[in-house]
């Protein structure tokens, strides 16, 4: 993990909205981990294709989450991984 962090800023998701507003995050190479802490099953968008929408959280705050819309590919790749997966 310490290779993988090397020259990585870590922002907690909990933090993600004040980071965002004070922070140029696009000139920052930073990372987030979360938790899925609830699934939506499975919507149908208006052009047919199907997405999901996960909402994560850092188990920080419990009140600060983050929903995650998955599309596409990434949809089908991972549509079907557990709540409370990281």
């Amino acid at each position: 993990m310490d290779r993988k962090m090397a020259n990585r800023k870590l922002i907690r998701l909990s933090q993600l909205k004040s980071k965002l507003a004070t922070e140029n995050l696009e000139e920052i190479d930073w990372v987030t981990f979360g938790v899925i802490v609830k699934k939506v099953t499975p919507q149908s968008a208006n052009n047919g294709r199907t997405f999901s929408i996960w909402r994560l959280n850092d188990l920080r705050d419990l009140n600060e989450c983050v929903s995650l819309f998955l599309f596409g590919e990434v949809h089908k790749e991972h549509w079907k991984t557990d709540q409370g997966t990281v």
